[in-house]
């Protein structure tokens, strides 16, 4: 009887009890003093201030940031036209040295000799029959996955097409007897270089984008069969079934292939010194 008399006079811990009274007091929690209550005023109002103030501090900032801002567009703006014109004059003073050229190899010779010169040095456009060849990276390396680039160190076990793989195709292409030869409209000539900058390919220092559409001018035909049954036919043909990179070579009635943007024009005469030996 003792102990279910206790239980009823005592239904809730005496814990519970004293969060209950305390909470009656507190009236929510706030300090009942007066020091606690200056206390919390303080707070609010030093709160209060700061947000004042950084307010105040970021409307006067703002004009002058949007200020800085413009003047920096401003800036860009003139720098990147004053970088086209100058890239504008460079292409006219390289086309000028392109026709001055075109015209000293005019000059130096006589009737079809000049013309082949000019043909095969790549100082003329040309237009003919020939073939075109587009060679382009694996399905899985431009859509990324398991052949993502980024996921290797280097080209080996990626279809990406590489620098020496268009090496080989147009060392192909010369082989087999094409007589003028271009990669994404770049004019090639016997100085042009095919070299890798990162991921990227460069002809000539130009960064060129896949697909790599390859122009050869010459017998279309026996071009074409040529290339496919030669060494580097082979190896892009091996290329393509084993990494799944992706080409397509067509037989074409007239191709047009720019002239080289600028061709250094190398001249040698023989030496007026005599060497003299001795002799023994």
């Amino acid at each position: 009887m003792f102990l279910l008399t206790n239980v009823m006079d005592h239904s809730l811990d005496d814990g519970y009890a004293e969060a209950a009274a305390r909470k009656a007091e507190g009236a929510g929690g706030l300090p009942r003093t007066l020091s606690g209550k200056l206390g919390l005023a303080a707070g609010l109002v030093l709160a209060a201030l700061v947000v004042t103030v950084g307010a105040a501090q970021a409307r006067v900032a703002a004009p002058v940031v949007a200020k800085e801002r413009q003047e920096l567009i401003d800036r860009i703006d003139r720098e990147t036209a004053s970088a086209d014109k100058l890239e504008g004059s460079v292409d006219k003073l390289r086309d000028d040295v392109s026709a001055r050229q075109r015209e000293a190899l005019r000059k130096s010779g006589a009737g079809d000799q000049s013309e082949l010169v000019g043909l095969l040095s790549g100082a003329v456009a040309v237009h003919g029959p020939g073939v075109k060849l587009v060679v382009n990276d694996a399905k899985e390396a431009t859509s990324g996955g398991n052949g993502d680039p980024r996921e290797t160190s280097d080209f080996s076990d990626t279809g990406r097409v590489r620098d020496r793989d268009m090496q080989r195709v147009v060392n192909g292409l010369w082989e087999s007897g094409a007589e003028a030869v271009s990669i994404n409209g770049q004019r090639l000539t016997a100085l042009s270089a095919i070299r890798a900058a990162g991921d990227a390919i460069l002809v000539d220092n130009r960064p060129l984008v896949p697909p790599y559409t390859v122009l050869a001018v010459g017998d279309g035909k026996q071009l074409s069969t040529r290339f496919q049954d030669s060494v580097d036919g082979l190896y892009l043909h091996a290329l393509q079934e084993n990494y799944g990179i992706r080409t397509s070579i067509s037989v074409e009635g007239d191709l047009r292939l720019p002239a080289a943007p600028s061709v250094i024009v190398r001249t040698a005469q023989p030496s007026t010194e005599k060497t003299e030996k001795g002799t023994s």
